[in-house]
């Protein structure tokens, strides 16, 4: 199979077009040119892409990584040579897929390549599935490191002998592992831990199941001595009862005795006090306290009196002392304002003569002004003007206005000095305090002479009170005692009646509280019992402690009760314990059986490791042989000889070396070349379709002189399979410059 072109909308190209040539193509493009682009899209042309990929952190799934900048959708073509026929493959989206369209048709035609679909397209091809072509033949991310995979597996160790293996070391170990964590992975994990833990649980259910029955039968036990005891407990809580209530009909017998003398008492009372009936005690009370109130009045108004005549001086001397002759028939107010009106006329007359004076001074510096410039004018000039008779008027005007000014202005100031001077002051401000003084003067006179009359009112009051109270005491009291006549009586009379009232309330008093008592016995449950002579038995303990027995007896019952329930639940819920031995018998013979399976396959595992390091001393003498061809080739001869491990781990030994020596004690650039080499060995005897083989960037590691040799060796293995040499250096095109049939395309 050859490439005879690729087209391709993807990642970076736009519908970017390669024509590689039958052998060796060097195709040369600087760093962000194209050429990983390219190689992805050979494999996915080949492969199709993964659509579950996902984006992970660091990493883009290849479905979003190599989206057409663009925003064209995903496509592409390529034209093969396959079998003696031209074929073009073509995918595309379909949907919301990328390259979810595809077909595979004769070049030229629409006819379809039989056999050729998305799914097998790239195995078919190239003989083998994704895994094995990635470590092989596609050299394609810049890493030449080769891990193993199932499938390269078989067919590296199809070559030891017969070539039919159909199955894999690491497959075989795997089924076997696989099989034996299905028995057991760890000791919680696996068929053996479960019916391990089934076992356990049947095991310690029927534990459970022995507990619980000889939990029911101690409960049982338990319950029947609990009520035993509260039976007990309750009839001696009755015992006590029936003492209670004889001592309670004794009581109810001794009140009921009381009562009746209380009430035997209490009708002699009224009887005796029928025929002179007396007002209620409430109102022989309120009497007598207005009794005592009349002596509060009588000392209210002597303290009255005294007031009142010390009120009288206090207005007389606040009067006398609020007359003056300069507000004469004025009040306060009317004084306050009298002064404030003349305080402005004298402010006014005062700024009026100030006026005038300003005018004088004007009217006078303007005649001194004009006075001036006659003196320091020059008279020729105003005599020619003939204006000396009408400046001469101007002169004389003036000066009377100025003098006119200052007699009216003294004149004013006259005046207003007399509005003051009839008051005897200087100032307006004088004025001013003089009228406050007068009105606070009279304020207070007002005050005293109002205080006179409240506290005459007030004496007058009360003396009205002392004499309606006394009068209305007399008429109360002549209801039941019309010999007083005076307070004095009044006092004495209200006495004896409240003594007599007093004897009479405390016999209805007795009364009411022996009712009161003999009610409360009667609901408390007494009454006219058996005979009180009878002792009734009752027991040690006293009342509350037997109630307090009585009542932790019920509530340890009750707890007993419930687990007992609970038990016997559990008991039932739980099964037969036949059933439950059957079952562990059962799981114990399962369990035996896995065993001894896991037994089986650690032997297995261990004698298919014991094969597989035997195999390892054999492993593919043929692919050893040919990467340690291709070593020589590229190391110019310095390891000959290459060895390999079924992980494909790789061992080189220089040529007179004893030792082989591990890849990782090589430099970057030898082991690159241990695994090129390692690759076109597989290449050449694993992939009988002998496809492309597509390097990027797989030489910058190399030196020159291993770069020539690695060259050489590519150009001619190329005589019998196409490669495409992608590079971002000059040198391979330096050194294939005189070699034939390499076709050379630079990418822009």
């Amino acid at each position: 199979m050859k490439i005879k072109s690729m087209t391709a909308t993807f990642g970076r190209l736009e519908k970017a077009r390669l024509e590689p040539g039958p052998g060796l193509t060097l195709i040369h493009a600087p760093n962000e040119g194209g050429k990983s682009t390219w190689a992805a899209f050979w494999r996915t042309m080949l492969y199709g892409i993964d659509t579950r990929d996902r984006d992970k952190k660091g990493y883009l799934a290849d479905k979003n990584r190599y989206q057409p900048w663009s925003g064209a959708p995903m496509e592409g073509e390529i034209t093969l040579e396959y079998e003696g026929r031209d074929i073009t493959i073509r995918r595309g989206p379909r949907g919301n897929s990328p390259f979810g369209f595809f077909s595979a048709v004769y070049t030229g035609t629409q006819e379809p390549v039989p056999g050729l679909t998305a799914s097998n397209c790239g195995e078919l091809l190239t003989g083998v599935g994704a895994e094995v072509f990635s470590r092989s033949a596609f050299l394609g991310d810049g890493n030449l490191s080769l891990t193993t995979a199932p499938e390269l597996e078989r067919r590296i160790a199809a070559l030891v002998s017969s070539g039919e293996e159909d199955v894999s070391f690491s497959q075989a170990m795997g089924r076997l592992k696989e099989w034996k964590n299905r028995r057991q992975v760890n000791k919680s994990v696996g068929e053996i831990p479960k019916l391990e833990g089934e076992l356990s649980q049947v095991r310690e259910a029927l534990e459970q199941l022995e507990d619980i029955s000889a939990q029911v039968t101690r409960l049982e036990g338990e319950q029947a001595a609990l009520a035993r005891e509260r039976e007990e407990l309750s009839r001696q809580m009755e015992a006590h009862r029936a003492a209670v209530r004889q001592k309670l009909d004794l009581r109810y017998a001794q009140a009921e005795e009381e009562y009746q003398a209380a009430r035997t008492q209490l009708s002699n009372l009224e009887a005796e006090w029928a025929a002179r009936p007396l007002p209620h005690r409430e109102e022989l009370k309120k009497a007598q306290g207005e009794l005592q109130y009349l002596k509060v009045l009588e000392e209210e108004i002597k303290q009255g009196s005294a007031a009142l005549e010390e009120s009288k001086q206090s207005a007389a001397l606040a009067q006398e002392a609020a007359k003056d002759e300069r507000f004469t028939g004025l009040s306060g107010e009317e004084a306050v304002t009298k002064a404030g009106e003349d305080a402005a006329a004298y402010h006014a007359a005062i700024k009026r003569a100030a006026g005038l004076r300003k005018r004088f001074f004007l009217f006078h510096a303007t005649f001194i002004s004009v006075s001036a410039y006659f003196l320091f004018s020059s008279w020729y000039t105003f005599r020619q003007t003939n204006l000396i008779l009408p400046i001469l008027a101007v002169y004389a005007l003036l000066t009377c206005l100025s003098f006119l000014c200052l007699r009216s202005s003294s004149k004013i100031r006259k005046q207003a000095g007399e509005l003051l001077a009839q008051y005897g002051v200087q100032t307006p401000e004088e004025l001013t305090a003089q009228a406050l003084s007068y009105r606070d003067l009279c304020q207070a006179a007002g005050k005293a002479v109002h205080e006179v009359e409240v506290i005459q009112n007030a004496v007058a009051e009360r003396e009205t009170k002392l004499e309606a109270t006394q009068q209305q005491l007399l008429d109360f009291v002549h209801q039941f005692a019309p010999e007083a006549s005076d307070m004095f009586g009044c006092s004495a009379a209200l006495s004896r009646a409240l003594n007599v009232d007093h004897d009479l309330a405390l016999a209805r008093d007795r009364t009411e509280e022996r009712r009161r008592r003999l009610d409360d016995l009667t609901a408390q449950g007494a009454g006219r019992g058996e005979d009180p002579g009878v002792q009734l038995p009752v027991p040690e303990a006293g009342t509350e402690e037997t109630a307090q027995a009585l009542a932790r007896t019920a509530q340890q019952l009750e707890q007993v009760t419930a687990q007992l329930n609970q038990a016997q639940g559990t008991l039932q819920a739980m099964g037969d314990p036949a059933a439950l031995s059957a079952q562990a018998e059962e799981l114990e013979g399962r369990l035996e059986r896995r065993r001894l399976e896991f037994d089986a396959l650690a032997a297995a595992m261990d004698a298919l490791t014991q094969a597989n390091s035997q195999l390892q001393e054999r492993f593919s003498p043929e692919l050893n042989r040919l990467t340690g061809q291709y070593m020589a080739r590229l190391t110019r001869e310095k390891y000959p000889a290459v060895s390999l491990t079924r992980e494909l781990e790789g061992f080189v030994r220089e040529g007179d070396g004893v030792l082989p020596r591990s890849a990782l004690y090589l430099s970057r650039g030898t082991a690159d070349q241990l695994y090129l080499a390692l690759r076109l060995a597989v290449c050449r005897l694993c992939l009988p379709e002998k496809p492309p083989i597509l390097l990027d960037d797989a030489l910058t590691s190399f030196d020159d002189s291993r770069l020539e040799g690695a060259l050489e060796l590519l150009w001619e293995l190329s005589g019998e399979q196409q490669l495409l040499l992608f590079s971002c250096q000059k040198r391979e095109g330096e050194v294939l410059a005189d070699m034939p049939g390499v076709k050379k395309i630079e990418l822009l």
